[in-house]
């Protein structure tokens, strides 16, 4: 019988640099630790004149942890031409613990009290671990996004961890470092004492 995830487990992996994944195939959580790793460096991001213009004229409301489950199912539900999300019901049930112990937040936009889009993420000192994002209106995703960045500004944050890169995040700004090196920003994160709320 395979062993419950426990959400202290979890920090511990993320302080060591590995994250979770489900797989849909035998349902088994599994943790990862890439070669290469996707970061998006906090100062040199820059939105695209569509997402800066939808931030300036309010076009969404954005709200923190309004609504972390729904989020995270949000997220969970499997992409255009996909069938299975590596995001499986031991992970959401772990990272609604981690939420509850106020590791794990949620960046939300809403269209009236419609959630149209937003992503959610692990805090652990100056670092945040972005896990997923999803949308239900056209750059809902990339305006919660925006707003993560100038928040982890502001706090005082020095890593943003995006795992994996693809060409979502590399259009988001995201880039390829070397484990060793994103070891070395994590260890040099971590210390930081910051809330993210």
């Amino acid at each position: 019988m395979q062993q419950k995830l426990m959400f202290d487990e979890v920090i511990r992996a993320y302080v060591h640099g590995y994250f979770p994944m489900g797989d849909p195939e035998d349902g088994k959580v599994y943790w990862c630790q890439p070669r290469m790793r996707a970061v998006v460096p906090l100062e040199s991001y820059r939105p695209s004149r569509v997402v800066a213009g939808l931030t300036r004229r309010s076009a969404f409301d954005v709200c923190v942890n309004r609504d972390f489950e729904k989020v995270i199912r949000s997220c969970a539900e499997p992409r255009k031409n996909e069938k299975e999300t590596w995001i499986s019901e031991e992970i959401i049930e772990v990272f609604m613990a981690l939420h509850h112990h106020g590791f794990a937040h949620s960046v939300e936009c809403y269209r009236g009290e419609e959630i149209v889009g937003g992503l959610y993420g692990i805090a652990l000192g100056g670092a945040f671990f972005g896990e997923s994002m999803f949308y239900r209106q056209p750059n809902a995703s990339k305006v919660a996004f925006d707003w993560l960045i100038s928040h982890l500004k502001i706090k005082g944050y020095e890593l943003l961890d995006a795992q994996i890169m693809n060409p979502h995040l590399a259009s988001l700004g995201a880039v390829e470092i070397e484990h060793t090196v994103y070891m070395e920003l994590l260890l040099h994160a971590l210390p930081k004492k910051i809330h993210f709320i």
